[in-house]
């Protein structure tokens, strides 16, 4: 009898506001099922909330990777990773190491310290709106004001010049890139390590305030202060999750209350519900489409399946975030939508630490963007949109805009 061959990972969008379709069928017939990785191995796709959810506190589940990734088909070596500089994220890690960073980063993100940005945050994104403004209509949404917003948050936060914050989005376009070469890849994250050492060494030299020199002067439960390795690990991870992932979430945010208009107009009318706005953009669209995979430290059963010891596992948020058994009507995009718990920060310990920083910068800018601009429209229509199909992050490449 002829084994039948796993199939490749769904990627190909019938609407760029929807998940690909065979996720439906995935999570009512096959909700855990082997498929072909892009890097050349197989492993095993999970569709379904519940399962997602379990996987990720799951104590037989490892967030190690050993530098590779199962999502883009050109990885490094562990030689050549460690070559970088890029440092391990303690993202990838599992206890105790990983709770060891997680407890330390915590205390950086406190209620208070994000509160006392909202003043900082509130005028960027004024500037960034007055500065669309100026440059008249039409214009792109995605440099004109999705990139520029968080990217001066975390230059805020970081302690980091915003020229530059430029350098550094122009390398993590290549590091997110599904259609990066390997030595593109190596000489971005190389590029990327040695400039965030340099901020490092700065900020030893001259302390700021900033989250940076926080972490410089932090003292660990083990009374031993981050390495400069350690610190450029944490830089690196704030720049990319802190601005790939914002700025992507408020371009295709924009774009999809554009194009669902009467939503648009529901919030421009209903300010006070840029909150609940923000966590049906971040259910409907998820633009991490897929958690970090996971990899099974024994062996398990998920979902009725057999995962081996040592196989790779691929937790996709977005069919998660669409699963009609934790969401009614989850095709709906509805922005009175009552809000309820979703992936699009993943879940468990490894819950994005930064989650509450970015729903405060996406509240912030759409509510000022209704607010300023109530009568901006789509200058094209939504299929003449480039969507960002050869990133790791999805979002648009372009968002036209007249008003």
């Amino acid at each position: 009898m002829t084994q039948t061959q796993p199939k490749p990972v769904p990627m190909t969008r019938r609407c760029p506001l929807a998940p690909p379709d065979e996720y439906a069928q995935l999570r009512e017939e096959t909700p855990v099922s082997e498929v072909a990785l892009p890097d050349g191995n197989t492993g095993w796709l999970v569709t379904r909330f519940d399962d997602v959810t379990s996987v990720l506190v799951h104590p037989d589940v490892s967030a190690q990777r050993k530098f590779q990734t199962s999502v883009t088909s050109v990885t490094l070596s562990p030689d050549e990773y460690l070559a970088s500089g890029f440092g391990v994220s303690f993202i990838g890690m599992d206890p105790p190491d990983h709770t060891h960073y997680r407890k330390l980063m915590t205390g950086m993100f406190t209620v208070k310290r994000l509160k006392s940005l909202v003043p900082r945050i509130e005028k960027i994104v004024d500037d960034q709106l007055d500065v669309l403004v100026a440059g008249g209509s039409p214009a792109d949404l995605i440099p004109d004001f999705a990139t520029p917003v968080p990217s001066l948050v975390i230059c805020e936060l970081l302690g980091m010049p915003y020229e530059d914050s430029k350098l550094f989005q122009e390398r993590t376009h290549v590091i997110m890139s599904l259609e990066r070469t390997k030595e593109g890849l190596l000489d971005a994250m190389t590029g990327m390590s040695d400039d965030m050492r340099a901020l490092v060494h700065e900020k030893r030299a001259q302390p700021d305030g900033r989250l940076m020199s926080n972490l410089i002067e932090a003292v660990p439960d083990d009374g031993v202060p981050l390495t400069d390795d350690e610190l450029v690990a944490i830089g690196n991870l704030m720049m990319i999750a802190g601005y790939e992932t914002t700025a992507n979430m408020i371009g295709l945010g924009a774009l999809t209350l554009l194009h669902y208009r009467e939503q648009w107009e529901t919030l421009c009318r209903q300010p006070d519900l840029a909150e609940r706005a923000v966590e049906e953009i971040l259910r409907y669209l998820t633009v991490g489409p897929f958690c970090l995979p996971r990899t099974a430290k024994t062996d398990l059963e998920l979902g009725g399946r057999h995962i081996r010891a040592g196989d790779p596992i691929l937790l996709s948020t977005e069919s998660a975030n669409w699963d009609p058994a934790q969401f009614e009507n989850p095709e709906a995009f509805d922005i009175t939508r009552k809000p309820k718990r979703h992936v699009g920060f993943a879940f468990g310990a490894h819950q994005c630490l930064g989650q509450e920083l970015a729903r405060m910068e996406m509240r912030i800018a759409f509510a000022k963007l209704a607010q300023r601009l109530p009568d901006l429209r789509l200058a094209v229509p939504l299929e003449e949109i480039p969507m960002r199909t050869d990133m790791q992050i999805y979002g648009a490449h372009e968002v036209p805009v007249v008003w």
